[in-house]
């Protein structure tokens, strides 16, 4: 029970022994003496003796506490949650050890330990510099390749979701829904028939030409699949059933990590799964003001964290018509103007869209609570239901680094390296750019601490919740 305590708590409580067992000593001694009084003048003066002591030994513990508290225990837990950030989130730079200055050899020998353990990761990091330059030069080129070929192409694995999509098929799952990772190939074509063609696939082990349609009928594309190793195939949509803009930016958005994902780890309950099989919707939203109950949306960034990384070219970045003058000392924040929002979508339209964009995965968000009420005040005029897996930053911040740490997202940013710039600081997309950079480095971290499952954090998010209540 008392390992689970963190260790400023367990120090207070060893003080707290301290103290109450100095004031029993005394209690006891008074029994004894005033046993022993001769007269009630000499006992009530023993009495008066006893309880000045008693207030001297309290105070004299409470103050022996709060030094060791400011000295030994936040050091301590400062220093250890410095060492993981380097050991664990890729923070590079040198330990501050002036907190550590009374903790005598343990700070030079964690300094010594977290320099070589830089030197090394330096090493193997420009190494790894060398081939991930090479791979990005390779990706450039097929992804021109892909452009050229008229055709979309859709990776799917042995599950039904996607790995991989090319620019073509974003477009075409656009039209359909929100393109993502690991989303179900029937998310965007009507089950059936590509059940059917899937079937007939697995059963030849040759190649399967058949006509996808939309859910609702309204479009049908012309589709080859081919199979591939390992029980997943390649959808191919020819080009003459293709309706997409030819100069539009078409990224290669893939991760070959999914096509060893299998559906029974989603079908588990979500607090008994690993943070690592998560997909994390990562959002901001900017506002006419402060008050969820009164202000509106004027700007929603969001997006995707599929196996730790954050997915280029999956993104939200809309501004948003708040249907009401935006007040000067907002814009001053945020630089959104009446201007810049006139003719641009209402939040209904836009929170539907970050809804589908959020299907099955974790929302997060830095200060949740503040965003979501936006979204929860809208959610019956929407006709959605925001009941989606929460995690905030905030919190997850308060469990690595203690919660007499600075929370902000500019603290945390300093803290774990995360760079935000200056022109995209307090826009929508820059902070939740931002906070997904921070939860990626956040997430080996908690792994170190053998916080492995979602219930677990939830578990440890809970005891800091005072923190919400107070920053709202």
């Amino acid at each position: 029970m008392f390992t689970k305590l963190s260790l400023r708590l367990r120090i207070f409580l060893f003080f707290c022994l301290l103290g109450l067992g100095g004031l029993l000593s005394v209690g006891v001694a008074l029994w004894f003496g005033y046993g022993r009084a001769l007269d009630t003048t000499i006992g009530n003066g023993f009495t008066f003796a006893a309880i000045l002591a008693g207030f001297f030994i309290l105070g004299l513990t409470v103050a022996v506490w709060l030094l060791f508290d400011e000295n030994v225990a936040k050091p301590i837990e400062r220093l250890a949650a410095e060492m993981r950030t380097r050991a664990h989130a890729g923070v590079d730079g040198d330990l501050d050890l002036t907190a550590a200055r009374y903790l005598g050899d343990l700070a030079p020998a964690a300094f010594a330990v977290t320099r070589q353990l830089s030197e090394t990761t330096l090493n193997t990091a420009q190494a790894v510099a060398q081939q991930t330059a090479r791979l990005t030069s390779e990706k450039a080129r097929l992804t021109a390749l892909l452009t050229e070929i008229p055709v979309a192409t859709i990776l799917v694995n042995p599950d039904g979701q996607i790995v991989l999509y090319d620019g073509q098929a974003a477009e075409v799952l656009a039209q359909l829904g929100v393109a993502r990772l690991n989303a179900a190939i029937t998310e965007y074509f009507e089950p059936n028939s590509v059940a059917a063609a899937v079937g007939k696939l697995r059963k030849t082990g040759l190649d399967v030409a058949f006509t996808a349609k939309s859910h609702d009928g309204a479009q049908s594309f012309d589709c080859t699949l081919k199979p591939m190793d390992g029980g997943g195939y390649l959808m191919i949509i020819d080009s003459q059933t293709l309706n997409i803009s030819p100069d539009a930016a078409r990224p290669l958005v893939y991760d070959f990590d999914l096509l060893d994902r299998r559906s029974g780890a989603a079908e588990k309950d979500i607090h008994d799964r690993p943070l690592r099989d998560l997909c994390f919707s990562v959002f901001d939203t900017e506002t006419t003001g402060l008050l969820p109950h009164k202000d509106d949306v004027v700007q929603l960034g969001a997006v995707r964290v599929v196996n730790g990384r954050i997915i280029e070219g999956e993104i939200i970045n809309q501004l948003v018509d708040p249907g009401r003058p935006i007040p000067p000392a907002s814009t001053k924040v945020h630089k959104v103007t009446d201007a810049m929002v006139r003719g641009k979508p209402d939040i209904l339209s836009v929170a539907k869209r970050f809804h589908d964009f959020s299907r099955d995965a974790v929302i997060v968000a830095h200060n949740a609570p503040f965003d979501m009420a936006f979204l929860h005040r809208h959610a019956k005029e929407t006709g959605v239901t925001w009941d989606h897996p929460i995690l905030d930053t905030v919190l997850l911040s308060a469990v690595l680094f203690g919660a007499s740490e600075t929370h902000t997202l500019d603290a945390l940013c300093t803290r774990l390296n995360v760079s935000i710039p200056a022109a995209l600081r307090h826009t929508a997309l820059g902070d939740a750019t931002a906070t997904a950079e921070v939860l990626v480095k956040m997430l080996p971290m908690l792994d170190a601490r053998g916080v492995t499952t979602f219930g677990q954090v939830i578990e440890e998010t809970r005891r800091h919740g005072r923190l919400l209540e107070d920053l709202n």
